[in-house]
């Protein structure tokens, strides 16, 4: 059955017209004549069978059912013109894939290792955007998602990769600063979706801590990270994030792991069913390998899942 959409020039000079107000602004925009600017928003009028502009002399203005539309026709032509040029900047005989992750995941592990897969796949292009919340993955335009082991991927299949683990760290200087010398003594930063963390720690360990809740709070691990490497006090860090700060000493970890998981990574795909040859499959392979390598450092009984793909 044919789609009932109007045509890409009707929708553009309407887009135009409705950001700018004016057929005349929209017609210089798009270099038509203002004429041609009038004539395709009527036709796309009459198409629609609804008004969308006020004619009042030589002026127009943006009727409300007109200006909802506009929003979703921009909504529609930005994402249809970031699809097309995706597509055009991928070589003929590549593929690519477009993954929804949690941005300090993506950079303090994920992207610092793509490299590899680039290596052993070099016509497979990955796009990565950020999602902080799970979502509806069908439909998405996403393949996969990496993320938070949640309710909301019921039905989609899920893979582990990796556990979060809390992990106190500060920069060397902090531990003797102004006569510190315990993690009591020191200022403690806080996440802001996490803000029991440091009770918990206390608790597994059984490290006092006068007033656990003290301190300021960041919103992403991220600032976490920079704060703690500025010297503005002890953050609890998911040690898979820091491993090469610790490596280089910038970061020093003198106090224990928590031994609680605070959450589980995943690899979220859309369906429950077995993944065919191609881009897909190949990064799952691969991204699992790379978290196997990762989690066998912390915890000798980690599986891999490969196999069940």
């Amino acid at each position: 059955m044919r789609r009932k959409i109007p045509s890409n020039s009707a929708l553009m000079a309407f887009e135009a017209a409705a950001r700018h107000g004016s057929f005349a602004r929209a017609a210089d925009e798009l270099a038509l004549t203002e004429g041609a600017i009038s004539r395709q928003i009527a036709r796309l009028e009459a198409f629609l069978g609804v008004i969308l502009f006020e004619r009042i002399g030589n002026r127009v203005r943006l009727l409300p059912n007109g200006e909802r539309y506009a929003a979703q026709v921009r909504e529609t032509l930005d994402r249809l013109e970031r699809d097309s040029q995706v597509l055009m900047g991928q070589p003929r005989d590549g593929a690519s894939l477009d993954i929804a992750t949690i941005p300090t995941f993506a950079t303090r592990w994920l992207i610092p290792r793509l490299g590899r897969f680039g290596e052993l796949h070099p016509n497979v292009t990955v796009h990565l955007a950020e999602r902080m919340e799970p979502f509806v993955l069908a439909g998405s335009g996403f393949d996969a998602a990496i993320h938070f082991d949640h309710p909301a991927w019921t039905g989609m299949r899920t893979h582990h990769l990796l556990n979060e683990v809390l992990l106190p760290v500060c920069h060397p200087t902090l531990l003797g600063r102004n006569g510190a010398t315990t993690l009591d003594d020191l200022p403690r930063l806080h996440r802001r979706q996490n803000p029991d963390a440091w009770q918990r720690y206390a608790r597994e360990t059984g490290i006092t801590l006068t007033n656990p809740a003290i301190g300021a709070r960041y919103d992403l691990h991220i600032m976490l990270i920079e704060a703690a490497l500025a010297g503005l006090g002890v953050a609890l860090i998911p040690r898979l994030y820091v491993e090469t700060e610790l490596a280089e000493g910038r970061l020093i970890a003198p106090w224990p792991n928590g031994d609680s998981i605070s959450k589980t990574f995943c690899l979220v795909l859309p369906e429950p069913v077995r993944l065919s040859p191609g881009p897909l499959l190949a990064f799952t392979e691969w991204l699992l390998s790379e978290a196997q390598t990762t989690e066998h450092a912390s915890d000798p009984h980690y599986t891999s899942t490969i196999s069940e793909l």
